[in-house]
């Protein structure tokens, strides 16, 4: 088999469907097709095994999770690459041929990542470069209002490319990427202590820590319904917080926790004294007490 195709999935039924007809639609090697369904309560494991008996599907009778599904997935692929793929994706064209081509030409890369266009179009600006210690000082926190156009800023979001030419990049975002199984096996599978995020960017920081390099391929471009699956997810911002604080011990010591808390305390105090000041001038305000009482469930991590 060349070409494995993973895709996880949760309560994604219109746009799974959506996205295994692009697939069946797109030029591709002899490719297989694997959908981990999360515990989907919206019928989408029943569409998946009615309307493309060919997709290899696990139905997990709960929802697991971006990196565990992935590595379900992965560990059913037999292909020589594995291309990470979101539900909220469209295949067009021969991008699944150019990326595959790619690789097979280019015996340094370890993966490869398209353009990302939403559907008017218009590009998306998603690749980033690996974070450093300073980055959830200016992510995040009142400096990120304050100073938009700070140097870490820039530098994180790569502010001075517009995406619109091919280059090597840091990390990709796995809504499509493409990797080498072989390098798979050699850094190993997506952390699943990062449950929801940065498991992307762990797996890209331990490609090039091992001397993988990624492409990013403007000529390729994949649509994405940005944010369509994951904003499904009503714990969004406390399991981002609790995956980047993992993430920042993993990478840069356990004095990077603290670290990483005293940048939300900051954020949570700004957030705090702006709500009480619009409550004083009768402004719209938000009740901070739900909040605080999940920043009080992170500090404890």
């Amino acid at each position: 088999m060349e070409l494995s195709i993973v895709i996880p999935s949760w309560n994604t039924v219109g746009l799974l469907r959506a996205c295994l007809d692009s697939i069946q639609r797109a030029d591709k090697p002899e490719t297989e097709v694997i959908v981990i369904d999360n515990g989907s309560a919206d019928g989408s494991a029943d569409m998946v095994a009615d309307e493309f008996p060919e997709v290899k599907l696990q139905r997990n009778a709960a929802n697991e999770g971006f990196a565990i599904g992935c590595n379900q997935g992965i560990a059913l692929a037999t292909g020589r690459f594995v291309l990470l793929l979101n539900a909220d994706t469209e295949i067009i064209s021969d991008g699944l041929v150019k990326m595959v081509e790619f690789l097979e030409e280019h015996p340094d890369y370890g993966g490869v990542a398209p353009q990302l266009v939403h559907p008017d179009g218009s590009v998306q600006t998603a690749c980033m470069r690996f974070p450093t210690i300073w980055t959830p000082l200016y992510f995040g926190t009142p400096f990120e209002r304050w100073f938009p156009k700070s140097g870490e800023l820039v530098r994180y979001f790569m502010m001075e490319w517009d995406h619109s030419d091919e280059r090597d990049i840091d990390q990709p975002p796995a809504a499509c990427l493409l990797v080498r199984r072989d390098v798979i096996e050699q850094v190993g599978v997506f952390d699943e202590e990062l449950w929801l995020f940065f498991n992307d960017v762990d797996l890209s920081l331990r490609m090039a820590q091992d001397g993988w390099k990624t492409r990013y391929l403007a000529d390729v471009k994949v649509l994405h319904h940005e944010g369509a699956s994951t904003s499904k997810y009503g714990s969004f911002i406390p399991e981002w917080h609790k995956n980047r604080l993992s993430y920042f011990r993993k990478h840069f010591g356990l004095m990077a926790g603290v670290w990483v808390k005293l940048c939300v305390a900051f954020s949570m105090l700004d957030f705090t004294v702006t709500q009480g000041v619009r409550r004083l001038q009768r402004k719209t305000y938000e009740d901070p007490r739900p909040l605080l009482n999940s920043f009080w469930t992170f500090l404890k991590r």
